[in-house]
């Protein structure tokens, strides 16, 4: 990828406890003119450490690691830098630790046997505040988390318009902004406000949360209905 000359590179740290898979990591993307490897870490109390210390864009945090585990790892980052874009990179296909991560503020859940060029992708869409998911997780995180409709509707959710609900709804289907402009006949920067609006109204992070909040209590079902 090109960069404009005045453009800094994306600052990652990696924590993965494979050294081998870390190496290749590593080469992977510093091959690409947009990323800088700014620290790596063997295990999750690290990993906290040096998030903390070099204060990166993003982090590819593994999740099965000696000393501290990596949903510790990413509770105990985003406590401190909530908006840091920690993308979980894993073997894990279990829907509870994907529903979890995601719970805890991840800005993604990816597996290890992905394309690299998805991979490069991800990264830079999460650090612009998207939420990214392996294509096999995403009916995964939807199914281990569908649960019937509430009797009440939670107070934060009613302060919610009716277009940002129809956008929630839209969001627990996976939709993105492009699309939800295109279904709704409105502009695409008229949906990011909405989104916005959404994730300000229900104090979440990214939209893969917004998404987990619509599927727990319900609220997706408008999105189905179409």
């Amino acid at each position: 990828m090109i960069m404009p000359a005045d453009t800094p590179p994306l600052r990652i740290l990696l924590v993965d406890d494979h050294t081998l898979f870390r190496s290749g990591l590593k080469a992977l993307l510093q091959r690409q003119g947009d990323f800088e490897i700014v620290g790596e870490a063997g295990d999750g109390l690290e990993g906290v450490k040096l998030a903390e210390q070099l204060k990166p864009d993003a982090v590819l945090l593994d999740l099965d690691m000696p000393v501290m585990h990596g949903r510790d790892a990413l509770e105990q980052i985003l406590s401190s830098q909530p908006e840091l874009a920690v993308l979980m990179l894993t073997v894990s296909e279990d829907g509870e630790d994907l529903a979890e991560c995601m719970r805890l503020g991840a800005r993604g859940y990816l597996l290890k046997n992905i394309h690299a060029d998805f991979l490069l992708g991800s990264i830079r869409r999460a650090v612009e505040g998207d939420s990214v998911l392996s294509p096999e997780m995403t009916a995964k995180l939807v199914q281990r988390l569908r649960a019937p409709a509430p009797t009440q509707q939670p107070s934060e959710y009613e302060s919610l318009t009716p277009r940002e609900r129809e956008t929630l709804a839209w969001l627990a289907q996976g939709a993105s902004n492009k699309q939800i402009a295109r279904t709704l006949d409105v502009a695409e920067s008229t949906i990011k406000v909405h989104v916005q609006n959404i994730l300000r109204k229900l104090s979440l992070h990214s939209r893969v949360q917004a998404a987990v909040y619509a599927v727990e209590n319900g609220f997706d079902k408008l999105a189905r209905g179409h």
